[in-house]
């Protein structure tokens, strides 16, 4: 009843939370079960979770490859599966990533994305030949990783806010082959809805890691994801995420109208948005978003960008690759030239 403490009960475990964590209350009966050494239906044995990735069974690499170097999630947005559908985070021995990113690179790949539920929070066990052990976060990986000859390009996603630590941000300063675009999601620019989304960072956390992340490396480039209409969310809410891209400006984004995902604690809140204001604010969103994104493809207009490319194109004696900020660039040349990274003007 309204005003009364939720208890959940488990051997040798009291959970008691107040009515205004109700939609904690799934997030903190897996981080006890966890604690207390259970494994949910969704955890798997850190060697389960990666035997897909065996490299025995992989295909030869193309120009470019993809990476698995973390698993699973440890946040609990309240919108998201992802914690209960694929486990609690664990990260791959940095040993391990960096002899499969050599296979790969031996296999022809030019440009390797680190993936991950929560990427930027990797914290690989270090190479054994370390003298002090320990693990590694992202920003260590991705030094020893540019080290490997023939790899030209560094990607990674997905990232959260939070995990966007001092280390990482030299990276992005000091690592050439890192890549001057960023998936970074924020959800929402109002801290009521981020505080709703059990996000933990603030609106002006969020804009001051990208103020970090821009001094570090100036021609850096920003994608993100919104969630409109969220459980609760006011027209106050939402024109503070349309100020929030207006101030960072984005040159990509990803965004998406709230939906109820079974099983989540968003799922039962009461104050779900009408479609209708919901389909309006994204509307609204997207023509914002996409201003902004065809602006930063007009700037590049006249510009030489060092462009990768991967294959053939859609006409005869085409080619089609990546810019460093993964625009697709079509130019006419010889398919000996797939896997070169050439300066090419841009044209519209």
């Amino acid at each position: 009843a309204e005003g009364e403490e939720i208890v959940a009960r488990q051997p040798a475990v009291d959970l008691v939370v107040g009515p205004q964590a109700y939609h904690q209350l799934p997030e903190l009966i897996a981080r006890t079960r966890r604690a207390r050494g259970e494994r949910l239906a969704a955890d798997f044995a850190p060697d389960e979770k990666f035997d897909a990735l065996a490299p025995a069974g992989r295909k030869p690499a193309g120009v470019t490859a993809f990476l698995t170097v973390q698993e699973g999630c440890d946040k609990f947005c309240t919108f998201c599966v992802v914690p209960y559908t694929r486990g609690a985070e664990y990260s791959r021995p940095a040993a391990d990533v960096i002899a499969e990113a050599r296979r790969l690179v031996g296999g022809g790949a030019r440009e390797i994305t680190l993936l991950g539920q929560n990427v930027n929070a990797y914290h690989g066990a270090a190479p054994p030949n370390q003298p002090k052990g320990g693990e590694w976060g992202l920003g260590e990986l991705i030094r020893a990783l540019a080290g490997l000859p023939g790899l030209e390009r560094i990607r990674y996603t997905t990232s959260h806010p939070r995990d966007v630590d001092d280390a990482l941000i030299a990276a992005h300063r000091d690592v050439p082959q890192l890549m001057p675009f960023l998936h970074l999601p924020v959800q929402s620019g109002s801290d009521q809805v981020l505080a709703a989304m059990n996000r933990r960072h603030t609106a002006d956390q969020y804009k001051r890691t990208v103020q970090r992340l821009r001094n570090a490396r100036p021609d850096l480039a920003l994608s993100s994801d919104f969630i409109v209409g969220y459980p609760g969310e006011s027209d106050q809410d939402f024109r503070a995420t349309l100020d929030l891209v207006a101030e960072i400006d984005f040159a990509q984004a990803f965004s998406f109208k709230y939906s109820v995902r079974p099983g989540t604690p968003a799922a039962d809140a009461e104050d779900q948005v009408p479609e209708p204001v919901k389909t309006a604010r994204l509307a609204e969103l997207q023509d914002l978003l996409q201003r902004q994104q065809r602006a930063f493809n007009q700037d590049c207009v006249g510009t030489v960008l060092p462009v990768l490319f991967e294959k053939p194109g859609r006409h005869p004696g085409q080619l089609v690759g990546r810019s460093p900020y993964l625009q697709a660039v079509h130019t006419d040349a010889s398919p000996d030239r797939i896997g070169e990274i050439i300066p090419v003007m841009i044209h519209a």
